[in-house]
């Protein structure tokens, strides 16, 4: 991790209560590229995969985190407006990594695609955010 991304993860503070409960953690956070880990268990769905959900989850961690790194040289808050994601194959146990990389970083606008991938590298899931950078009220 670099000291800019080591920063960023610092200033960011607590993840919040869903980040907590599954299991998220941030392993590098600069603007234009963050990587976080979640487990499969306890994030399942009732056929025992993990949930769609948490997948989306996970990447709207990346993307909004991202954008609030990027809008605060702005001096600006990121406000999501849209998030997809598509579902490529399951996960059943282990970890799985989230990868964000930005896709446009502006003034008023973000985005990023996360890639989500199991632990033999396979991709899980493939999502995209778009965040708003509005002024503080």
């Amino acid at each position: 991790m670099t000291s800019d991304s080591t920063d960023a993860v610092d200033r960011l503070g607590p993840m919040g209560a869903l980040n907590e409960k599954l299991g998220i953690r941030l392993l590098e956070a600069t603007a234009e590229r963050l990587v976080a880990t979640m487990p499969v268990e306890g994030n399942t769905q009732p056929y025992g995969l993990l949930h769609g959900g948490a997948s989306v989850a996970l990447a709207e961690t990346l993307g909004s985190m991202g954008s609030a790194i990027h809008a605060e040289q702005h001096g600006r808050i990121p406000v999501g407006v849209d998030i997809n994601a598509t579902h490529h194959r399951s996960a059943t146990s282990g970890v799985v990594t989230g990868t964000a990389t930005a896709i446009h970083l502006g003034r008023t606008s973000a985005a990023y695609e996360i890639v989500i991938v199991d632990e033999r590298g396979k991709r899980v899931c493939t999502s995209r955010i778009t965040c708003a950078l509005i002024e503080p009220r």
